[in-house]
């Protein structure tokens, strides 16, 4: 299956949590956190953002804006507000480039 992102929308795949805390506990499948590292597989072309003037205020136009992650990026993204699905028996994640916290 091929998946384009549209707009702002990014494909990750998140990297496996290795299991084990600093200190070496085992932690069980229900406690783990989702990862926030992954591995940038499709990217949207970008958004339109509305232009506005020096007091805030809209001023009609718009403007362009390309999305800055690339294709095998690997990225830092929040854990939360993500969509999470499968896709040829692989997790994948999308997420908002507003969400991506930065690259590795």
């Amino acid at each position: 299956m091929k998946i384009r992102p549209l707009n702002d929308w990014v494909l990750i795949r998140p990297e496996p949590d290795e299991g084990k805390s600093l200190g070496g506990i085992v932690i069980p499948d229900s406690a783990k956190e989702k990862p926030t590292r992954g591995v940038v597989l499709a990217v949207g072309r970008g958004h339109y953002e509305e232009q506005r003037d020096k007091k805030g205020d809209p001023t009609g136009e718009k403007k362009f804006v390309e999305t800055e992650v690339k294709t095998g990026n690997k990225i830092l993204f929040r854990r939360f507000g993500v969509d999470e699905f499968k896709a040829d028996g692989e997790e994948l994640v999308m997420v908002r480039e507003a969400d991506i916290l930065g690259t590795l």
